[in-house]
């Protein structure tokens, strides 16, 4: 059954690239296998993502948190291409007649074409001095003008798009050692049962290969890792 609900949106997929046009990136993701991947993408250009790439951290995130129960879709939060573009994106959870994901929908706008259109235009009627950094977007505008409280995200869906599960691994190990003042080999348990659950939340150990992954890096045994997981 969930294969026939992601053929359907194969066919959106399509239809979808085809009438945003070039600067909106859609992706069919398929997490009805582990690790989840690729099913569909169209305007591919904008992530250099392929079918079969794997998954992102942020999506994740998205289901480790359980985000598909209490949202049909997640929508406008920031996520950055291998190039250095921020995208806007949003997301929609493909479900089954159970509820439960089978896919995700996402597209991703990339605006960089027309800032530096706007860039351009202001370039030519203001002395460089001047107009320096004054080419925003109209939502960048009007959020300093008045801000408006933002919809709930999941914390970490600011990441990058990634190529690979251990650049996903990597990069999700980072972000959640990057504060630490104490160096990974001298943490006490308590420590690294912290970043165990924090690694759970973004989806860590639903990759393949995630558990041996964090018990490396954190210098301890993956039996180690299983005790922290179920004590969590």
């Amino acid at each position: 059954m969930s294969s026939n609900i992601l053929n359907q949106y194969k066919i959106l997929v399509d239809f979808l690239g085809k009438a945003l046009g070039p600067d909106y990136e859609v992706v069919l993701h398929d997490i009805t296998s582990e690790p989840g991947q690729i099913a569909a993408i169209a305007n591919s250009h904008i992530s250099d993502r392929q079918v079969g790439s794997p998954t992102t951290n942020d999506a994740l995130q998205m289901l480790a948190t359980n985000s598909y129960k209490t949202n049909d879709f997640l929508h406008n939060y920031p996520v950055t291409a291998e190039n250095g573009h921020v995208l806007r994106a949003s997301t929609l959870f493909i479900k089954d007649e159970e509820g439960s994901p089978v896919g995700l929908l996402g597209i991703n706008f990339d605006d960089s074409r027309y800032r530096e259109l706007c860039g351009g235009l202001l370039s030519a009627i203001h002395p460089k001095d001047f107009s320096a950094g004054e080419c925003r977007t109209s939502q960048e505008i009007s959020a300093q003008a008045e801000p408006m409280p933002a919809p709930v995200q999941p914390d970490s869906l600011a990441e990058h798009f990634s190529m690979d599960i251990s650049a996903i691994m990597q990069t999700a190990f980072d972000s959640v050692t990057s504060a630490l003042d104490t160096p990974i080999d001298r943490l006490n348990q308590q420590e690294k049962r912290d970043i165990v659950q924090k690694l759970q939340e973004r989806g860590v150990f639903k990759l393949k290969g995630g558990i041996a992954f964090v018990a490396k890096h954190l210098s301890c045994s993956p039996a180690t890792v299983y005790r922290y997981l179920g004590d969590l």
